[in-house]
C-alpha cells in the first residue's frame, strides 16, 4: 500500500494554494527587481540600536506589547500608542485583522480582483467568504464598487501590483458608504506618495490602517508592521496575537524599528531618491513603447503591445535582471517592476532596449 505524504495532514490543509513570495535567489551578482525592497541601506542609526540590543538580555523575553516602538511609530503621526498595534510584519498584522475582524457568516469580504495575492489566501485559510471586485479598465478603483453588502472591505492603498492609490477623499466615501463594516486599508507602499488614510482613524471606528516597515524605511529583513484603529478594533487584534504568540516581535525587532522610526532625514532622503528614480524610469519605459500604469509605489506596472510579460521575464532573467510576473487575464502582458538605485534601473533599460531590438 503506498502512502502518501500528506496522511497526517489536518483537514483542508491540502486544499490549500499558499501565497507565494518572490524569488530570493541565492546566486550573487543579480540586478534584483522583483520583491519592492528598497535598494538603499537602513538608517545608521536601526542598525546600531540593533548593535547595543544584542547583549546579554536576549536571555529575556521581549516587552509583548512593543510600548516603545508603539510610542516611536505614534509620535510619527501624531497618534497616541493606544490606537497602534505592532506584529511581526504586516503579513502578520494583516492576518489577525481577517480572522478578528472580517469572518462573519454569509457576508463576503471584498476586494479587487488584481490586488495583493495574500487577501484570498488568508480567506481560505479561515474560511472567510469573500468577492474579487473588478478594477476599471486601467487598475484603478471604482469605489461606487463597494456600496453593497459584505463582511468587510480590504484596499491596498497604493494598489499591488498596478501602483494606482486613491485620495483620502476616497477613502473618506468608500468609510461613509460603508458604516457598519469594518474598511481594512493596507498602506504596505503608502510612503512613496499617496495619502495615508491615518488622520481619518480618530472620526471613523471601522477603519483599520495597516503599514510596514519592510520599503520605505529598508527594513524587509526585520519583519515589523503596524495597524492604527480605534482601541475596539485593536482589541480583537490583540485576541488574536494573545492566542497565536504573545511575543511577535524580539528584542533586536523592537529596537531596530524605533530608532528607523525616529531617524526622519534617512527616510525623506532615500524616499525621495526611490520616487524620482521611479518617474526617470517611467518615461524611459514609455521611451521604450511599455504601456506604465501611473504608480504612487516603489514599483510600476507596465506591458509592452507586442511582447508577453513572460517572455520578457525570462529574456530579462538571462541576462540576470529579476522582475516579477503575475500570469492572468488582466495582468499577463505586464510586469512589475520593483524601483531600484539609478544604476540599476538604467541596466533594466539598456537590457529591454536590446531585448526589443531583436526579433
Amino acid at each position: 500500500m503506498t502512502e502518501t505524504m500528506d496522511k497526517f495532514w489536518s483537514d483542508g490543509i491540502a486544499g490549500i494554494r499558499p501565497y507565494v513570495p518572490g524569488e530570493q535567489p541565492a546566486v550573487a551578482g543579480l540586478v534584483k527587481l522583483n520583491t519592492n525592497e528598497n535598494p538603499y541601506p537602513p538608517s545608521p542609526a536601526a542598525l546600531e540600536a540593533i548593535r547595543n540590543a544584542s547583549n546579554e538580555d536576549l536571555r529575556l523575553y521581549p516587552d509583548p506589547d512593543s510600548t516603545r516602538l508603539r510610542e516611536a511609530f505614534g509620535r510619527v503621526h501624531g497618534i497616541p500608542r493606544d490606537r497602534v498595534f505592532a506584529g511581526n510584519s504586516s503579513d502578520e498584522v494583516l492576518a489577525h485583522a481577517f480572522l478578528g475582524l472580517l469572518k462573519h457568516e454569509g457576508r463576503p469580504v471584498l476586494f479587487p480582483d488584481v490586488t495583493y495575492s495574500f487577501y484570498p489566501v488568508y480567506c481560505r485559510l479561515y474560511g472567510i467568504a469573500f468577492e474579487a471586485v473588478p478594477l476599471d479598465d486601467r487598475f484603478g478603483v471604482r469605489v461606487q464598487d463597494y456600496a453593497r453588502p459584505n463582511g468587510g472591505i480590504v484596499l491596498p492603498n497604493p494598489n499591488a501590483p498596478t501602483g494606482r492609490a486613491l485620495a483620502r477623499a476616497d477613502i473618506r466615501k468608500l468609510l461613509d458608504a460603508n458604516p457598519e463594516s469594518v474598511v481594512l486599508v493596507d498602506e504596505a507602499y503608502v510612503d512613496f506618495g499617496a495619502e495615508s488614510a491615518i488622520p481619518l482613524v480618530a472620526e471613523h471606528p471601522n477603519l483599520l490602517v495597516t503599514q510596514t516597515l519592510s520599503k520605505s524605511r529598508s527594513l524587509a529583513g526585520l519583519r515589523v508592521g503596524f495597524a492604527v484603529g480605534q482601541p475596539q478594533l485593536l482589541q480583537a487584534l490583540e485576541r488574536v496575537k494573545g492566542s497565536f504568540n504573545s511575543y511577535p516581535l524580539d528584542r533586536l525587532a523592537q529596537a531596530g524599528a524605533a530608532a528607523a522610526l525616529q531617524d526622519g532625514a534617512h527616510f525623506e532622503h532615500t524616499r525621495a531618491q526611490v520616487i524620482a528614480t521611479r518617474e526617470w524610469l517611467a518615461g524611459e519605459l514609455a521611451r521604450l513603447g511599455f504601456d506604465v500604469v501611473p504608480s504612487h509605489a516603489n514599483f510600476l506596472f507596465a506591458g509592452h503591445p507586442s511582447r508577453a510579460g513572460a517572455e520578457l521575464l525570462g529574456q530579462l532573467r538571462e541576462r540576470r535582471i529579476l522582475v516579477r510576473h503575475f500570469p492572468g487575464p488582466r495582468t499577463d502582458r505586464f510586469l512589475r517592476i520593483t524601483i531600484g538605485t539609478r544604476e540599476q534601473c538604467e541596466q533594466l533599460v539598456a537590457a529591454l532596449a536590446g531585448i526589443l531590438t531583436t526579433c
